[in-house]
């Protein structure tokens, strides 16, 4: 008999994707049964209607864009009260315990040549903590200072899901309260050759692949997550990417103005270095805000200044941001949720069409190893969901407090430019708090040492710990600070 499963492949015209089943072994047909469940046929046949047909790779739409309006920092001309309000408006909610922490960490270590999730990557100056200590330390922290410790939600891959189980119960999930750290997958998306036919990477295997980061929003939702929230009076999620040590996983200021503003979805920018840096630009388009990529911003657009010499398109995204938990709910599930009260006409994050060399079979079971593009994989982006939020609000952030990602094993943003700039760091507190230490004309201390975020995760608890200290040590190659 034939599977149901496999009759509705046959429909919707991907009968290819069962063209080996019956010589397959009982298990593999299971496994290819269960991978052919995670696939929404309709939605692959509009996403091939719409991104794939003659004509639908039209460009970015580039009409009657400006860029960003966003909140300064008070050192560059905000409003010192405004931001104080907004901090105390942050503390208040984490005292409350309606904030979460949530990271993206569905990545593995490749580019760094590293065999493992890039969370298990070894990244501070001295102990060589991996990336998901320092956020644990910074989460733990945290919970510790406003008395009421916080969630974590961190979204895997299929790839290292279960590798990264493993590796917080191997480290008794550096001290925080396992009930309280949530583990669900990432989405998947099949490839598909550019007729549309979805690939087979194995005669059993389909070739499916993360549908991107904007997946982490329906990934909450299917995981049951954002009903786990509810059920916790948790109401704002803190989202940030695993790559980067430096962020302020905690942030009472970016809460507060999140929550001052009632904003669904909030975030951080850092002026641009130099014009033609590569991140995505926030904008404003037709009353939204919207993120264009650097490759889809014009160059002359990236370089044009205001009269006082200052980049036009200065806001760089930086991929942090604040969500409302019923904001996530609303874009994971737009038939549901609908358009109330947001005045959208469909509030579904849109998939991004990206041409991939991708490892497959031909029809007849033979592997084909590619030396160009020869599929089509699909995407999602996080900051996608923005032209969908309401009272959206972008504030500044210094990029030395808050973004050195980990990304290349050498060169920009690599593990020795992150190292750095952690030293960068813990420099500027000891000399904040009164301390003596020596540096380059960088800031660059001459010693390595090290300050874990349970001694302190920013300055202000930095200064305070070091201040309880009598006397404070001497800023040596080794000094390594832990508890105040």
């Amino acid at each position: 008999m034939t599977h149901p499963l496999i009759e509705q492949f046959q429909r919707a015209g991907q009968a290819q994707v069962f063209a080996f089943f019956e010589q397959l072994s009982p298990e593999a047909r299971q496994r290819l049964l269960d991978e052919a469940a995670e696939i929404d046929l309709a939605e692959i046949e509009r996403l091939n209607r719409m991104l794939l047909a003659p004509g639908a790779a039209a460009g970015v739409d580039l009409e009657g864009l400006e860029p960003a309006p966003y909140e300064r920092r008070p050192e560059q001309g905000g409003d010192p009260a405004a931001w104080a309000k907004a901090r105390a408006e942050g503390e208040e909610a984490l005292r409350s315990g309606r904030v979460a922490a949530f990271t993206v960490a569905g990545g593995q270590g490749t580019r760094l040549g590293y065999d493992g999730p890039k969370g298990t990557f070894p990244v501070t100056p001295l102990k060589g903590k991996p990336l998901f200590q320092v956020f644990a330390e910074k989460i733990r922290a945290a919970g510790e200072r406003y008395g009421q410790p916080l969630h974590w939600f961190i979204m895997t891959s299929h790839a290292n899901h279960a590798a990264t189980e493993a590796f917080f119960d191997a480290h008794g999930f550096f001290g925080l309260e396992r009930g309280r750290v949530h583990f669900f997958r990432q989405g998947r998306m099949p490839a598909v050759d550019f007729e549309g036919k979805i690939l087979l990477e194995g005669p059993g295997t389909i070739a499916l692949s993360p549908d991107g980061h904007g997946g982490s929003l329906r990934a909450l939702e299917r995981s049951g997550s954002l009903d786990l929230m509810q059920r916790e009076g948790i109401d704002t999620l803190s989202y940030f990417q695993v790559d980067n040590p430096l962020v302020r996983a905690v942030d009472p200021e970016f809460i507060g103005w999140h929550l001052l503003r009632r904003s669904d979805m909030s975030s951080k920018m850092v002026p641009k270095a130099y014009p033609e840096e590569k991140v995505g630009h926030f904008c404003v388009q037709r009353g939204r805000l919207v993120v264009i990529e650097y490759s889809d911003l014009p160059v002359a657009m990236q370089r044009e200044t205001e009269p006082d010499g200052r980049l036009r398109y200065i806001a760089g995204s930086i991929a942090i941001h604040i969500l409302d938990r019923e904001f996530i709910r609303r874009i994971a599930r737009p038939a549901a949720g609908g358009s109330a009260g947001s005045g959208q006409p469909n509030q579904a994050l849109p998939f991004h069409r990206a041409d991939k060399k991708v490892a497959a079979i031909d029809a007849a079971g033979r592997p084909v190893k590619p030396d160009r593009p020869n599929g089509v994989k699909f995407e999602m982006f996080v900051f996608d969901a923005l032209p969908f939020a309401r009272n959206p609000v972008v504030i500044e952030t210094r990029r030395e407090d808050d973004f050195s990602p980990v990304k290349n094993a050498t060169g920009v943003d690599s593990p020795q430019t992150c190292r750095d700039d952690q030293l960068r760091q813990f420099a500027r507190w000891v000399r904040a708090a009164g301390g003596a230490v020596e540096t380059d004309a960088t800031g660059l201390p001459r010693t390595v040492f090290e300050v874990s975020p349970l001694f302190g995760y920013d300055e202000e608890s930095f200064v305070e710990a070091w201040r309880r200290l009598a006397p404070p040590p001497a800023v040596r190659d080794g000094l390594y600070l832990e508890s105040s």
